[in-house]
């Protein structure tokens, strides 16, 4: 699963076919040059059974908790934010709940053109018949309207993403997520930063962290309303630094998207892409709040 991701094979069927031929790729998993690839259905049910028995995250915590590792971490200034991740399906698989008819699709043969404008579309009245579990969302003002899951990672502010999950599209994700992954590290006598990017500047948010004895380094929204960050935070030296390195964070999701092959998944269901078997450590969706 790891060379699937590290070499951008999109599918398990292409990974045995380059496992046949691939010394580099026999070597790493252990088998001899006249050995059988395994068949990729084969493959497939053993990637399953790891992913129920959750051994992505068990992987991941394995990795950070190596003494080499620990040493290049910060435990006191973190960075999260999210990313769409879009659904391996198309709007027009998106049917009416209520199983009531829409206008016919124009055209002929199994992949018609359908025409959408005008028709109003919510994740209440909604939902896709090929993953129900995806949801109508756009990213802002002017973006167009995708079927997705939002990732979610929570980085130091040194080398590396140290949790991640994925969760559900809609306006409370990303803060819902963010407090899921910080808690277990703000359990401790000093306070510890978070920085985060505008999404984020919300009083109910801001409130929660610092009752966990978490300094918010979340950057302003001032567009039309007040921020909930005051000069409490931004007077130190340290808030207009976590502003200016938190921008890290968007490699790692540039490599999910780009060498993972993950911008767009090929996985249906929120269990089955929230535990993506082709992202490697530390950028695997491990468990979040639904």
């Amino acid at each position: 699963m790891l060379l699937q991701a590290f070499y951008s094979i999109r599918s398990e069927r292409l990974l045995m076919e380059r496992l046949e031929y691939d010394l580099l790729f026999r070597w790493f998993v252990g088998i001899g040059i006249n050995d059988a690839a395994w068949d990729h259905s084969v493959f497939s049910k053993n990637r399953d059974r790891l992913l129920e028995g959750d051994i992505a995250a068990k992987f991941l915590a394995a990795v950070l908790a190596q003494s080499k590792v620990k040493k290049l971490l910060s435990n006191d200034h973190f960075w999260v934010d999210g990313t769409l991740i879009e659904a391996w399906a198309s709007m027009k698989s998106v049917k009416p709940k209520d199983g009531s008819s829409e206008p016919p699709a124009q055209g002929g043969g199994r992949n018609t053109e359908a025409n959408f404008h005008g028709q109003k579309r919510s994740n209440d009245t909604h939902a896709s018949t090929t993953d129900p579990d995806a949801r109508l969302y756009r990213k802002g003002k002017g973006k167009e309207t995708k079927l997705c899951f939002i990732g979610h990672g929570l980085m130091e502010n040194r080398h590396m993403l140290v949790d991640a999950c994925l969760t559900l599209a809609d306006g409370h994700a990303e803060r819902v997520a963010a407090l899921h992954m910080i808690e277990p590290r703000a359990d401790r006598p000093t306070a510890i930063t978070l920085g985060a990017d505008k999404a984020y500047d919300a009083e109910d948010f801001v409130n929660e962290l610092r009752s966990m004895n978490v300094t918010p380094h979340v950057a302003q929204n001032t567009s039309g309303r007040s921020s909930a960050i005051d000069g409490r935070t931004t007077r130190h030296g340290g808030y207009a630094v976590s502003q200016r390195i938190r921008k890290r964070i968007e490699e790692a999701f540039g490599w999910i998207k780009t060498v993972a092959g993950q911008e767009k998944t090929s996985f249906r269901g929120r269990d089955r892409v929230g535990r993506l078997p082709s992202l490697p450590p530390p950028t695997i969706w491990c468990g979040c709040p639904s």
